[in-house]
């Protein structure tokens, strides 16, 4: 059974590598443009460009307490990367969320409206387990009972969700005055669920047993689902990869969602002047944003390895889940196994849908002097509020702070953030033109064992060329008499 484990570590550690709209740096910005409506769709309003299109970003982000990348780090990354199970008594969990950006593109159909679309892929994985004792020397299920001598019960979630979904957005101005603005939008998806996969153990519990001298540890109950997507099934290698994409898109099933956001903007108390620039419209002193995202989910049809199981089969060892499990091939082998133990199995048929990752975001940016600004975003999760009964991913975010130096085309951020998790990191953006760089943890530049609480995000931006004159700079700015 424990020979599987560093396969099982490789899979998490890919999926952590792989797998929002989480470009912290440019949260609240005036020149964010077609990066903003991720975060708000009402953004794409107050930005002094008349177009501007996402030709290309990428962004990832883990999270995890339970593995340790070593000998890794983004400027010493040419030696042998190694994973280890971290060991210690508590719960685990790991959180991943990761997005593609493909021609995202805004437009300005006047300084009171804008349209946005584009194409993006987003990928969600949350798994969080009860507290166990764990080394990654361990070769058997006793070994593992051993360890855990006090420890009878055992849980564990897991929940993954990645999708295609291609998107517009309209937002407009709907109160305008001398004092301040606000800004209404709405973001409608349609989406193709790629890949999802849930997983849940309840109520295993194990009991420690002497038996003429002999020590063994006994299965006593538990209740297990597991599932995924029939598409990940199809790919064969033996088809060739165009043949396999054409048919993993092909027999994904269909999901929908939207965005609604408003933005509110407490203007300048400056004397207006007729020579000022026509960038002066988008001026704010203070920049209020509340959106409530992913309002959806999307569907999945199961795979026919798909299973439920409950108790267990006479009277069931930590020996026999050595014998059972030892050297199974594929999901196939693993239900093969378990059918031999467990005391009811059933196949989940039909689909299964997950909830997308539905939050409530409250965005206040604050105009300081020059160019400098400072931005707050707070995500609460709304996901779980549809109840252990039904799936659902939820958002690593959960408070960012940013001061950030920005003009046009150049821009210098430092997210703090802190997640759900409990996990505190800066990290840092620079913006050179229509390039934007970010990391989310200054530690993974330089430490070689930080990577797994890492990531980063890439954009490829161009804009309108400039029709107005430069930016002014605001600390002339004169008060009203």
């Amino acid at each position: 059974m424990f020979k599987t484990l560093p396969f099982l570590a490789g899979l998490l550690m890919v999926q952590l590598a792989l797998v929002a709209q989480n470009y912290h740096a440019v949260n609240g910005s005036s020149f964010a443009g077609s990066l903003g409506v991720g975060n708000n769709p009402a953004s794409i309003v107050n930005t002094p460009f008349a177009w501007d299109i996402d030709i290309l970003s990428v962004q990832v982000k883990p999270a995890t307490n339970a593995v340790t990348l070593h000998n890794y780090s983004l400027l010493s990354f040419g030696g042998t990367a190694e994973y280890q199970f971290d060991k210690g008594y508590y719960a685990r969990f790991m959180q991943a969320n990761a997005n593609v950006n493909l021609l995202n593109t805004r437009i300005a159909l006047s300084r009171r409206a804008a349209i946005a679309g584009g194409i993006n892929i987003r990928s969600y994985s949350n798994i969080k387990t009860s507290p166990y004792a764990f080394v990654d020397t361990m070769k058997s299920a006793r070994s593992f009972f051993l360890m855990n001598g006090g420890n009878t019960n055992y849980s564990a979630d897991l929940t993954s969700s990645s999708w295609l979904e291609l998107f517009g957005t309209y937002a407009q101005t709907i109160v305008d005055n001398e004092r301040s603005r606000l800004n209404a939008g709405i973001t409608v998806r349609v989406s193709r669920g790629l890949s999802g996969a849930h997983a849940k153990l309840v109520s295993g519990e194990v009991e420690r047993i002497i038996e003429n001298g002999q020590e063994k540890y006994v299965l006593k109950d538990a209740a297990a689902r597991y599932g995924y997507s029939a598409n990940l099934d199809g790919w064969k290698k033996e088809k060739g990869s165009n043949q396999n994409l054409q048919d993993f898109v092909r027999n994904s099933e269909g999901g929908a969602s939207f965005d609604v956001g408003v933005e509110y903007l407490i203007k300048p108390m400056v004397i207006a002047d007729f020579n000022d620039p026509a960038e002066r419209y988008y001026d704010y002193d203070w920049k209020i944003g509340i959106a409530i995202l992913d309002i959806g989910f999307n569907q999945y049809k199961y795979s026919n390895n798909s299973r439920t199981v409950r108790g267990f089969r006479g009277e069931v060892t930590d020996m026999d889940l050595d014998k059972k499990f030892n050297n199974i091939h594929g999901i196939a082998g693993f239900n093969d196994s378990l059918a031999t133990i467990v005391n009811s199995m059933g196949r989940l048929a039909g689909n299964f849908n997950v909830i997308n990752p539905m939050r409530v975001v409250v965005n206040v940016d604050r105009y300081l002097f020059d160019a400098f600004y400072i931005n707050a975003d707070l995500s609460i999760n709304l996901s779980p509020l549809a109840g252990d009964q039904r799936l659902y991913v939820k958002e690593t975010n959960l408070l960012a702070v940013t001061p950030r130096w920005e003009t046009r085309n150049w821009g210098f951020y430092m997210p703090v953030l802190y997640n759900t998790e409990k996990q505190l990191r800066i990290g840092g953006a620079v913006k050179a033109g229509p390039l934007l760089l970010g990391i989310h943890n200054w530690a993974t530049l330089f430490a070689k064992n930080r990577m797994q609480n890492g990531g980063g995000y890439l954009a490829l931006v161009i804009r309108a060329g400039r029709d107005s004159q430069h930016k002014r700079d605001r600390k002339y700015d004169c008060p009203p008499y």
